[in-house]
């Protein structure tokens, strides 16, 4: 029976997370966690998919009427006929000659434009009854790279070669799938290392990382040199000397003053700096890797790339060392399978960024199906966990040991509980209306 797309509805959805400094980094320091939260009516009682966007609180509004300018391309249409030819309807999605102007495909348009690809993938799973990983694995070569727009890629990656990356590991898939259910993806954590906590709660934080078995954790630094080198002195007290620590400037450093500034912060033994500039920058990023990879510390990028070919850029160009791919900043689904290609054909390993709202419960799809039908390795692969806001979806990620293990639950999994959808919309749920009485 066909399924038809009755009705798009967004929803403005903003988390305090400000009050109490959860997120807080050098660039950003105090974030509202938000959701630009499109649900999808069908015809079929029951059937009903949800797909957002990620923002930090004020601008949701925009992102939300964008999606309401893209409505009229979903909406009347049916399943069937989207998944039909995946690629071409993302490029349809896209390409909308007047719509199109607001982008390119980056900004408030192509954040969008992820919310709603994220809900039509959602749709998909649903009405298969798989997981979305689970339904991406099952998938044939072709019919994965059918889900792909190469163009403006065709010099990096091509069809042809997609297809190739693709068969090398498709004869042991389900031996993958049965591992992957036995150990789990492996997990890191930043919750313990937000800019704004004090070296108190850092401490505990870490202490209560390190008891839940992690083995690999985060800081944001950036803002004072003299406080990061005594916050990463503390988490190394803390955390010792066999666990891995990664750091994060979210943007705030010039070329030459990251290089300086973190040939201060070797000593602590960073796997990686993020973000060490500005994320357009990929030869700013290339000059930042080459002076650092002596030292032992790798680049890492990709939560504020705009799409496909600025990753495309960053790989050709040597300039990341870790790539670093965001759910709902890249245009959803279609335009993250080819990055994670792209990424296999220049030997890069995916490190997903997450966090926020819902993004934990999109990656772990993304990086579970990396595994089982792309890269066939842990090595190097880690995601990013952050669990502020978990207790507000109705199906968070499960995280044991350090490890996300799989869900079995039909859909993409980032659904936001009626309650807190309630609770935290924007401007008149309680949580804003009492604010505003403040």
């Amino acid at each position: 029976m066909a399924i038809t797309i009755t009705a798009l509805a967004v929803h403005d959805v903003r988390f305090p997370t400000s009050r109490g400094l959860d997120g807080s980094d050098a660039m950003n320091p105090d974030p509202d966690y938000s959701s630009t939260y499109v649900v999808l009516s069908t015809d079929q009682p029951g059937l009903t998919a949800y797909g957002m966007t990620f923002t930090i609180g004020r601008g949701n509004e925009l992102c939300c009427a964008a999606v309401q300018a893209l409505a009229h391309l979903v909406v009347g249409c049916t399943l069937a006929s989207l998944i039909a030819d995946p690629a071409r309807f993302w490029r349809r999605l896209v390409s909308d000659s007047q719509l199109r102007w607001l982008g390119p495909e980056k900004g408030v348009i192509h954040l969008a434009t992820a919310a709603i690809v994220n809900a039509i993938w959602d749709l998909w799973a649903r009405a298969a009854g798989k997981p979305l990983w689970r339904l991406l694995a099952e998938m044939e070569p072709d019919q994965l790279v059918g889900c792909i727009d190469f163009r403006y890629l065709e010099d990096a990656l091509s069809r042809e070669q997609a297809l190739e990356l693709l068969r090398a590991n498709h004869a042991g898939k389900r031996e993958r799938i049965a591992t992957l259910a036995g150990v789990g993806f492996p997990a890191y954590t930043t919750s313990a290392g937000w800019l704004g906590y004090g070296d108190d709660k850092l401490r505990r934080l870490c202490r209560e990382a390190v008891a839940s078995g992690f083995d690999h954790l985060k800081i944001k630094v950036g803002r004072d040199l003299d406080d990061d080198i005594r916050r990463c002195r503390i988490i190394r007290e803390e955390i010792g000397d066999g666990r891995k620590l990664s750091v994060d400037a979210n943007q705030v450093w010039e070329v030459p003053q990251a290089i300086t500034w973190m040939r201060q912060l070797a000593p602590f033994r960073p796997l990686w700096i993020e973000e060490p500039t500005s994320p357009d920058d990929v030869l700013g990023h290339a000059a930042i890797a080459s002076a650092l990879r002596p030292l032992g510390i790798g680049v890492a990028t990709g939560e504020h790339c705009h799409n496909r070919v600025m990753f495309k850029q960053f790989l050709q160009a040597k300039a990341i060392d870790y790539c670093q791919i965001d759910s709902c900043r890249l245009g959803g689904v279609n335009e993250i399978l080819a990055v994670y290609l792209l990424a296999r054909r220049f030997g890069i390993p995916v490190c997903p960024h997450a966090g926020g709202v819902g993004l934990c419960e999109y990656v772990q799809h993304l990086s579970m199906w990396d595994y089982i039908s792309v890269s066939a390795s842990f090595e190097g692969r880690v995601i990013e966990f952050v669990n502020h806001l978990a207790d507000e979806l109705e199906n968070p990620v499960r995280i044991s040991g350090s490890r996300y293990w799989p869900t079995e639950q039909a859909g993409y999994s980032a659904v936001i509980r009626p309650a807190a959808l309630a609770e935290n919309s924007f401007p008149h749920g309680p949580v804003w209306r009492s604010a505003s009485k403040a």
